[in-house]
Order: structure tokens, then sequence, then C-alpha cells
């Protein structure tokens, strides 16, 4: 049999008024997620028996929503943020993006799940990130949520995001002291912020240490397809060094420089980014970027349960560096002939 407990204990409990525990246990909206969780962890501390809907609602879930899963890391970032979720005590919602669906969408079907916080994983549109802060922070219910390579500085959410652009220049420092001067860079969409600080760090790079040389930049969507058309590009232009924005498109570059019967390191060196697992099994071995993903999923779930939980965590953005790895796909510049 249940305890018998005063609505008096449950606020003394959770350090809040007899009115908003009222609200909770009627299921009100116009309570905050964090005082929610902390009347919730109260009532079950107290032994309060909660009606049926209450206890459904209190599963306290974590919405995750990624891009599609074509990509080398999304799925490593999923895995590492569905482990420490539950490790936290949350129950992780899944949801991945697909073309033609748009965020509002996917926040009604977070609000109606009755998610206490939100994760999203990489950089979303511009105008996506407008949508979320509306939906999500001026709605009937205030819900916290952070992002992982997605900072926005008209949205003031925390932000983890791998630091693209010392990437970018720490790889065009690299192949310029291995002698090479022409080097292009192709990366994703450039309404997407990881492409847009990727493409700033190679272009301040070159300004620095190839300052005649001309800087060759293609925006295209992160695909082996896309890498095998944009490497054509760069290759064309007379390129003997191309910087890659993700292992796909270096993936895609390698395929077709050997279609040109060209030779990889000795005609072209390619770089690419995240060191996804079977990189070092490619031919040659793929040099990349390897981003920290499970130090930056950790210090995301943290801050957002933080969030959850009542706490106020510093809304500035944190990066993140990556190590660039380097194997047999790059080497010295070829000799003028």
């Amino acid at each position: 049999m249940a305890k018998k407990v005063r609505l008096s204990d449950v606020a003394e409990k959770a350090g809040v008024s007899t009115a908003t525990v009222s609200r909770v246990l009627n299921s009100k909206s116009t309570v905050a997620s964090g005082t929610r969780q902390l009347v919730l962890e109260a009532l079950t501390a107290l032994g309060y028996e909660k009606p049926n809907e209450l206890r459904e609602a209190s599963g306290s879930r974590i919405g995750i929503v990624a891009p599609d899963l074509n990509t080398t890391t999304t799925p490593l970032f999923i895995q590492e943020a569905v482990s420490l979720a539950t490790a936290s005590g949350y129950a992780p919602i899944l949801l991945t993006r697909t073309s033609g669906n748009s965020a509002e969408s996917y926040l009604q079907m977070l609000i109606k799940q009755q998610v206490s916080g939100v994760l999203f994983l990489t950089g979303f549109e511009q105008d996506d990130a407008e949508t979320v802060y509306r939906y999500l922070q001026h709605g009937d219910r205030d819900i916290p949520f952070v992002t992982i390579n997605g900072r926005n500085p008209n949205i003031g959410v925390p932000d983890f995001s791998t630091d693209h652009v010392e990437a970018a220049r720490e790889s065009v420092q690299y192949l310029f002291h291995s002698g090479h001067r022409s080097i292009g860079l192709m990366t994703g969409p450039e309404r997407f912020r990881p492409a847009q600080n990727t493409a700033m760090g190679y272009r301040q790079a070159m300004m620095e240490l190839c300052p005649a040389s001309d800087q060759h930049v293609i925006h295209t969507l992160y695909s082996s397809e896309d890498g095998e058309r944009a490497v054509d590009q760069l290759l064309d232009l007379g390129m003997t060094a191309v910087i890659c924005g993700s292992d796909l498109l270096a993936l895609g570059a390698l395929r077709r420089v050997r279609e040109r019967d060209m030779r990889v390191p000795e005609d072209v060196s390619i770089v690419g980014h995240d060191d996804s697992s079977l990189m070092s099994f490619t031919s040659p071995p793929l040099t990349s970027n390897r981003e920290p993903i499970r130090e930056i999923v950790a210090v995301a779930i943290g801050t957002l349960v933080e969030m959850m939980t009542g706490g106020n965590p510093p809304r500035v953005p944190m990066t993140f560096r990556s190590e660039l790895i380097t194997r047999g796909s790059t080497g010295s510049a070829p000799r003028e002939t």
C-alpha cells in the first residue's frame, strides 16, 4: 500500500510550492521541465503513488535528433549519446532526419513524447535553428536543448563542437610542410556551420602560408559520389593536395584518382575528416582528422542533464581539438617536370 504523503511533504522535498506540485500531478504544461523533474524525483523518494498517466510521462526521456545515417561518424555519435543518456537514467528517443521533413514536424513528435530535453547531433540549417528555438524555448513548455557541431550565435544554447577551423588549418600546415602549394578543399553544404568553419580555417591558413596560391573551395554533399565529382574539378585545376570535409568525400576522391590513372600520394595527397574506424584499411590508408566523439558527447549529455534538473550551466560554446592522424594517403608534393 502506498504511503500517505501530503502535498506539503512533496513540496518541501522538492523545494517548490504546493501549487507547483499540484500542477505536476495534474499534468499541467506550465511547469518548467527542470522543476517538473524535481517534483517527480521527490514523489519517487517519498513513495507517493502517482497517477498512471504521470508514471508514463515521468520516464525522463531525452530526444536525440540526428541527420540521416549516411555518414561515417553519425552512428558513433548516436551510440555514445544513447549509451550516456541511458546511463544517466533517461530513456533516449532517437529521430533521424530525412529530406522533405521539417524541423517543426520532428519537434512536434518530441513534444508529444513529453521529452525532458533534446540533443541535436551535428549542425542544422539557420532556418531550422530558429524553428527549434521558437518551439522549445517559447512554447507551452520550456524544454532545454543542446547542440553538437551546430553552434548558432543567434540562439544562446550550449554547443559542443569539433574545432573545424583549427582542423582545416592544421591540415593545410601539414601539407605545406610536405612541399604542397596547390591545395584545394572540398567540404559540405555552405549552409551548415561545420562546413563554413572548415572553409574559414582553410582560407586563413592558405593566406598565411601560401599567399601567392589560389584558393579553391568546393561545397558539396558529404557523399563519396560527390567526392568523385569534386576531386575531378580540383585535379583539373592542378591541385597536388586535397583536403576533404569528411571521410566519405575522401573515399570518393581516392576512387576517382585511381580511375584517372593517378597515384596517391605520389601524384596527389588526400586528407579526410572523421577518422572513422575503417580508414586505416583503405588503399592507401587515409590521413584524417580524428574527432573526440566520446568526450564531446559526454560533456553535451552532462550539460543537458544539468539543465533538465534545474541547473544553469554557462551557455557558451565549447570546442574540442581533433587530431590529425597521418597515414599513407599523404606525402611530399610531386616534383615539377
